[in-house]
C-alpha cells in the first residue's frame, strides 16, 4: 500500500512563467497512484505542470481512498485548510480552484460539494479522462459533479503521457489493466465506488507497457481491484486470463521485471501459477489477501473460500515457485469474531508464514453489508486483537529478511540513496536494497551480496561491479 503520496517533478512537464501548476495529494492504494499520474497527464496539455508544493499551485486536487477508516473526515479536515488557503488566495487576487477525486468522491458525490464550498469540482475514478472539460466548465464558474461509471470510455481516451514525464517518474510503474470488482465482499465499498470488473484488451496494455519501456521503465506492476480476475481481448481475437497476459509483457523489449497486485484468491487459475512457474521475469512475490483464518468469518465476509482452499492454493503455488514470499491483507474484529475465529486466524498466520503483511481493524462502511451486521466488536477488543496479529506479522517479517543475510540475487537499482554514493533499489522480493554504487547503474538490475540487514532495508555490495549480464557498470537510461 501507499500512503499519501504527493505530487513531484514539478518542473519535468516543461513551461514558462505562466504555466499553471496544479498539485495532486494522493491518499490509499498503488492504483490512486496510477490513477493521480494519469490526472496529471490528462491536464499536461492544458498548460498544467506539477508541483510538490501546494501553495504554488492553481489548481488542487485530492484523490481519495475510502478504504481507510474515516476516510471522508480526512478530506474534510484537509477542505476545511483549503478554504483558509482559497479565502487567502482571493484577498490577494489571486485565484485556487480545489477538486475532489477517487473512491470518496464517488461514495460522497453531492455530499461533498454541499459541505465544503471551497471545492470546485467533484470527480470519481471514472472520469479523470475527462478532467480538462471539467476544469473549464468549474473555470466558468459551475460546481461540477461528475461520478458516472463509464470504465470503457476512460480506457479507452487516456492521455499519452510524454517520455519525459514517465522518465521524471523512475524506472518502475504502475499499469492499471483492470478495474472494479463482482465479490461484493460484505466489507468492502469498491464494487460501489469503482463498479463491476471491467478489463483492458491486450493491445491497449501492451502499447501502454511499451511506451513505458522506451521511456527506461524496467519494472512493471500490473493493478487492479482484482486484478487475477483480468480477462481481456488477445491479440488473437479470444479471451486471455492473466498467465497469458504476463508471458505476452514479457516480450516487450526493455521490460525486466513484472509484478501484479491486489488478487483474490479464487481467481488463482492455472496458468497464473505456470506463469510463476515457467515466466523468470514474474518476481516470486505474491499479494494474496485471506482477510482472515475463520470458516465462520470468511462466510459471513462472502469470500466464498475457506482456509483449507486458501492452504491448498499455497501448496500449489509454492511447489510451482518454491522461493515465493507470500503477502496480505487482515481485518480483525468483524462483526461476530469471536476469541476462537482469531486463534483460526493466528493459526493460519503461523502455518503460511508471511513475508509481510497489512493488517486493520474492521471499521464499518457505510452501504456496504458489514456495516449493518450485529455484533460488532468493541474497539478495545479489536484494539487487542490486532496488537498480537501485528506482533506475529513482524516477527515472520524479520525472520525473511534476516534469511536474506549472505545470499546473492539481482536488485532493480531505482534512486540515489540518502547518503553520497549509495543507491537504493528492490530486490526480487520487493524488499528496499540500499548498495554504494555509481549512479550509473539507476534502471539496471547488477548483482548484489546480502552483508546486513536493517529493520525496513537490506544492505547489500556489488559483486564484481557488474550488471547480470556481465557488462561494465555504466549504461544509462535512454534519453
Amino acid at each position: 500500500m501507499t500512503d499519501n503520496r504527493q505530487a513531484t517533478g514539478a518542473t519535468e512537464q516543461g513551461g514558462g512563467e505562466n504555466t499553471r501548476r496544479v498539485y495532486v495529494k494522493t491518499y490509499g492504494c498503488q492504483m490512486n497512484v496510477y490513477d493521480s499520474d494519469r490526472m496529471s497527464d490528462a491536464l499536461a496539455p492544458e498548460g498544467y505542470a506539477l508541483t510538490e508544493a501546494p501553495e504554488e499551485a492553481d489548481l488542487i486536487i485530492l484523490n481519495t481512498c475510502h478504504i481507510r477508516e474515516k476516510a471522508a473526515e480526512k478530506v474534510y479536515s484537509e477542505l476545511g485548510r483549503l478554504r483558509v488557503m482559497k479565502q487567502q488566495r482571493e484577498s490577494e487576487g489571486r485565484s485556487l480552484m480545489v477538486g475532489v477525486a477517487g473512491c470518496v468522491a464517488q461514495a460522497e458525490g453531492e455530499e461533498i460539494a454541499r459541505r465544503a464550498p471551497v471545492v470546485d469540482l467533484v470527480f470519481g475514478p471514472q472520469s479523470y479522462h475527462r478532467l480538462p472539460e471539467l476544469v473549464q466548465r468549474a473555470s466558468a464558474g459551475a460546481k461540477v459533479v461528475e461520478t458516472e461509471f463509464d470504465v470503457e470510455e476512460k480506457f479507452e481516451h487516456l492521455a499519452t503521457p510524454s517520455q519525459k514525464a514517465v522518465r521524471a517518474r523512475g524506472v518502475t510503474a504502475f499499469l492499471t489493466v483492470q478495474e472494479g470488482c463482482d465479490k461484493f465482499c460484505t466489507f468492502c465499498v469498491v464494487p460501489y465506488t469503482r463498479g463491476a470488473e471491467v478489463s483492458r484488451p491486450v493491445s491497449q496494455i501492451v502499447a501502454e507497457a511499451g511506451r513505458l519501456a522506451q521511456a527506461g521503465v524496467r519494472e512493471v506492476t500490473l493493478l487492479g481491484q482484482n486484478v487475477n480476475a483480468w480477462h481481456g481481448t488477445g491479440e488473437n481475437g479470444r479471451e486471455w486470463g492473466l498467465g497469458e497476459l504476463l508471458f505476452r509483457l514479457a516480450k516487450v523489449d526493455g521490460i525486466e521485471r513484472l509484478r501484479y497486485t491486489t488478487s483474490h484468491p479464487r481467481d488463482m487459475d492455472d496458468a497464473l501459477i505456470a506463469a510463476h512457474r515457467d515466466l523468470d521475469m514474474l518476481m516470486p512475490y505474491l499479494h494474496l489477501p485471506v482477510q482472515t483464518g475463520s470458516d465462520r468469518i470468511l462466510k459471513a465476509m462472502n469470500r466464498r473460500h475457506t482456509r483449507d482452499d486458501y492452504f491448498r492454493l499455497i501448496e500449489r503455488i509454492r511447489a510451482a515457485r518454491p522461493d515465493i514470499a507470500l503477502s496480505g491483507d487482515f481485518i480483525v474484529g468483524f462483526p461476530g469474531e469471536t476469541d476462537e475465529d482469531f486463534a483460526d486466524t493466528m493459526e493460519l498466520v503461523e502455518r503460511v508464514g508471511y513475508a509481510s503483511a497489512f493488517s486493520f481493524k474492521y471499521s464499518p462502511r457505510p452501504g456496504t453489508p458489514g456495516a449493518a451486521m450485529e455484533a460488532q466488536v468493541e474497539e478495545a477488543v479489536k484494539s487487542a486483537r490486532l496488537a498480537a496479529l501485528q506482533e506475529l506479522l513482524q516477527k515472520q517479517q524479520r525472520a525473511f529478511n534476516a534469511s536474506m543475510t549472505g545470499r546473492t540475487f539481482d536488485v532493480l537499482f531505482e534512486k540515489p540513496g540518502r547518503h553520497a554514493g549509495q543507491l537504493v533499489g528492490r530486490s526480487p522480493w520487493l524488499q528496499p536494497v540500499q548498495v554504494d554504487a555509481p549512479e550509473e547503474l539507476i534502471g539496471k538490475l547488477a548483482t548484489v551480496e546480502i552483508v546486513d540487514v536493517g529493520t525496513n532495508s537490506l544492505f547489500g555490495r556489488l559483486i564484481n561491479g557488474q550488471d547480470r549480464k556481465g557488462s561494465n557498470v555504466g549504461v544509462a537510461i535512454p534519453a
